[in-house]
């Protein structure tokens, strides 16, 4: 599987963080107070801003349409600089689908380390800040996802970010694409592997608490802005002869793909719903049966420690020694309580399947409305 093999590719091939010896008495020199801001050596400033170049932005379009399905995914390359994380360049991981485990995830770590090293030889950008995960329909949330952007959080220098892009939003014409990382809670629960209910009410977390959405801007530079506002300016027609509905011209021709009213895109969004639906009622009679099953041991258990109690108290009445207490644990397996973590994820895929729903149905309606106004119907 190609998920979990970009995590364990991740983690095996990013540099593991180690604490930095505190010299006794330092010899550099100190940052000036102009620079002070913007030099952030110990990543004290919090990340305020994502900032996509252009370029990354066509990559990862590229890239997404070449895909066979919703699995391309790649690193992010840039730099951080007075709380604004500035993307200037990404590149694009194989996904092995039909090899196990162990050989993808080799074969994915020695391309991550062979590109980055290619990079840093032509003197580009090789800082690893994140990555970008194609989705659809706005469901992106899943147990890859999360693996990846943990590793990241605690290797890389502000934790890095995810970038996800829906391919569905872009095949209607509006480019989606949003950063997130994960919030301060949802990583002390991961780090301690604490997804119980006890541990999700403590830490109180919902589906909605795991990812911190950041703000996110696109930049290009002056070139490529008068390139686009040449294509979509009218122009007029070279031919002296032309109609006057032809006498201005156009480099990008009009596109009436909003005007469609067609439901084919309603009809996989239901089915998405109700497909997630059935996964997240599976995962709940799963941890139910579990759920039952670590209630009979702890009845078994709870009962034996009372018979026992009973025993005792009369063998002392009975001027008799107490049995030895016996550890209750070695007798009776009681299993661990089972994760809710995926059932957190299947809840978040739902609740983006249905608020895709709404929004393509909203729009739907309000196209329907309008051509029956201007049918005179």
């Amino acid at each position: 599987m190609a998920a979990p093999s970009m995590a364990a590719a991740l983690a095996a091939s990013l540099p593991a963080p180690q604490a930095a010896p505190t010299p006794a008495a330092p010899t550099y020199e100190a940052i000036p107070a102009s620079m002070s801001k913007a030099i952030d050596i110990e990543a004290e400033i919090p990340l305020t801003c994502v900032q996509l170049d252009g370029m990354v932005i066509t990559k990862i379009l590229k890239h997404s349409r070449e895909a066979s399905s919703t699995t391309a995914h790649g690193l992010l390359l840039g730099l951080d600089l007075d709380g604004i994380l500035e993307v200037s360049n990404s590149f694009a991981l194989p996904n092995h689908t039909n090899d196990d485990d162990e050989k993808a995830t080799k074969s994915i770590g020695r391309y991550q380390a062979s590109m980055l090293r290619s990079l840093k030889e032509v003197q580009g950008d090789d800082n690893v800040v994140g990555f970008y995960q194609a989705t659809s329909l706005g469901a992106f949330f899943n147990q890859t996802l999360i693996d990846t952007q943990a590793i990241h959080q605690d290797r890389l220098r502000h934790g890095g970010v995810v970038i996800v892009h829906d391919i569905s939003q872009t095949a209607r014409g509006n480019a989606s694409f949003r950063a997130f990382k994960l919030t301060p809670s949802f990583m002390d629960a991961y780090r301690r592997a604490n997804f119980s209910t006890a541990g999700l009410v403590s830490h109180r977390l919902t589906f909605s608490s795991i990812l911190e959405e950041i703000p996110l801007r696109v930049r290009t530079n002056a070139l490529l802005n008068s390139y686009l506002n040449m294509l979509v300016t009218p122009s007029t027609s070279s031919f002296s002869g032309a109609r006057p509905g032809e006498a201005t011209t156009s480099a990008l021709s009009p596109s009436y793909s909003v005007l469609d009213i067609g439901n084919t895109g309603l009809t996989k969004n239901l089915e998405q719903v109700a497909e997630a639906i059935d996964n997240y009622r599976t995962e709940e009679g799963n941890v139910a049966y579990l759920s039952r099953q670590i209630a009979r041991e702890k009845l078994r258990a709870e009962t034996y420690v009372a018979k026992r109690k009973e025993e005792n108290a009369r063998r002392v009445a009975q001027g008799l020694n107490p049995l030895p207490e016996e550890d209750v644990s070695r007798l009776f397996r009681i299993p661990p309580e089972p994760s809710r973590l995926e059932s957190m994820l299947l809840l978040g895929q739902v609740d983006a399947y249905a608020k895709s729903l709404e929004s393509n149905a909203g729009t739907g309606l309000v196209k329907m409305y309008g051509a029956k106004a201007s049918s005179g119907v």
